[in-house]
């Protein structure tokens, strides 16, 4: 049995232009997570986590108070199975 999980997050308020996506990319670095993260049109942030539970749970944790710059005001997280991503990318 497998204690990696996937996390697919949507983050919404001033999260676009203050650096959310390169501190993302840094902190799932740090725990040693793959994944991406990218801007949506509509002004949200979208991110997937792929790594052991903990790790994983811990950045969306992080993602409620995001870069210092942002200004978080929501955090929808959906777990599931991982999918095999391998590396930590920005995407546009």
């Amino acid at each position: 049995m497998s204690d990696r999980t996937r996390a697919r997050v949507l983050v919404s308020g001033k999260v676009q232009g203050v650096y959310f996506r390169a501190n993302t990319r840094e902190q799932a670095r740090e725990r040693g997570l793959d994944g991406w993260v990218r801007n949506l049109r509509d002004g949200r942030v979208e991110a997937v986590f792929e790594g052991p539970e903990d790790d994983v749970e811990a950045l969306v944790e992080w993602c409620h108070e995001g870069s210092p710059a942002a200004n978080v005001e929501g955090v929808e997280a959906e777990y599931g199975d991982p999918e095999g991503v391998d590396g930590f990318e920005i995407r546009r």
